[in-house]
């Protein structure tokens, strides 16, 4: 029964890692979407887009040299998986005067994959 429930627990790890391996691809592969105007990692710098480095635990408008409208210096978010995925639906709808122009993303789990791949980077875009 003991080995039973440990080969069990493996294959459950091993699983668990994989469908991570591939939710951080497929959210890599989303982000494609915001290259035009965003860059993660060590290299990354302000485009016409902020930078996206440290998002998790960030508040809106505040990455050091990019110029952001009052409406995101204002918007009293700190940004975590929710409010991520909420902003990234329709993000004119939830910072009013943002000047993001994006049709946002309506799939749950792009969203979600989205997220896992921009999480992994800390503020100085080192992966965590």
């Amino acid at each position: 029964m003991t080995k039973t429930l440990g080969i069990a627990c493996v294959i459950l790890a091993g699983s668990a890692a994989g469908a991570l391996a591939q939710d951080l691809a497929a959210g890599e592969s989303s982000f494609k979407k915001c290259l035009p105007c965003h860059r993660v990692g060590a290299d990354a710098k302000n485009l016409v887009g902020p930078l996206l480095n440290g998002l998790e635990g960030r508040k809106s408008g505040t990455i050091e040299g990019y110029n952001y409208t009052e409406a995101n210096k204002n918007s009293g978010i700190t940004w975590s998986e929710d409010t991520f995925k909420e902003y990234i639906i329709d993000p004119r709808a939830k910072i009013p005067g943002t000047k993001m122009v994006f049709a946002g993303i309506k799939n749950e789990k792009e969203r979600a994959d989205l997220w896992a791949y921009l999480k992994q980077f800390d503020a100085t875009g080192n992966k965590k």
